[in-house]
């Protein structure tokens, strides 16, 4: 699955705004609940799932992924960005800063596993990962995902 086809311009932000960590889930889900690739229950399942222990949507790197159970409102395959000047730590927890969130629908087992192979491969090559993390506007990131998928 090609993260150029889920990741679009319209669903990647940047925020220099102070926020803990629900703030940030809801602002990168915002872009897919605008447009109805998931429900408000979906938003509401993320949060909850991390409120109760949900570290594991760190993925390192000051990265993290989240998403909810498809039952839980994942309506079309889709996938936002936030970068925020300052990071919003998973649970208040400094070991679990976060400035870069992404938030995935998957709507089935199919699309996750695709969806999150694909984002592995781009957040393990530590040029890509780097290039990611210094973009300064959709534009830079969409350009970026786009080659790293074309050298691929």
């Amino acid at each position: 699955m090609r993260l150029s086809t889920l990741l679009t311009p319209d669903r990647i932000a940047f925020s220099d705004e102070l926020m803990e960590w629900p703030d940030a889930v809801r602002r990168v889900a915002q872009p897919l609940l605008d447009t109805g690739d998931i429900t408000a229950g979906y938003v509401e399942a993320m949060t909850e799932s991390i409120a109760a222990g949900g570290t594991y949507i760190d993925l390192g790197f000051g990265i993290a992924l989240a998403h909810a159970r498809p039952e839980s409102g994942a309506v079309r395959p889709a996938l936002a960005m936030l970068r925020l000047t300052e990071p919003a730590p998973l649970l208040g927890q400094p070991e679990h800063s976060v400035d870069l969130y992404f938030c995935l629908a998957a709507p089935d087992a199919h699309v996750h596993t695709e969806a999150m192979g694909s984002l592995a491969r781009l957040l393990s090559d530590p040029d890509t990962r780097h290039a990611l993390r210094a973009a300064a506007s959709a534009a830079d990131v969409t350009a970026l995902i786009t080659r790293f998928e074309e050298n691929r």
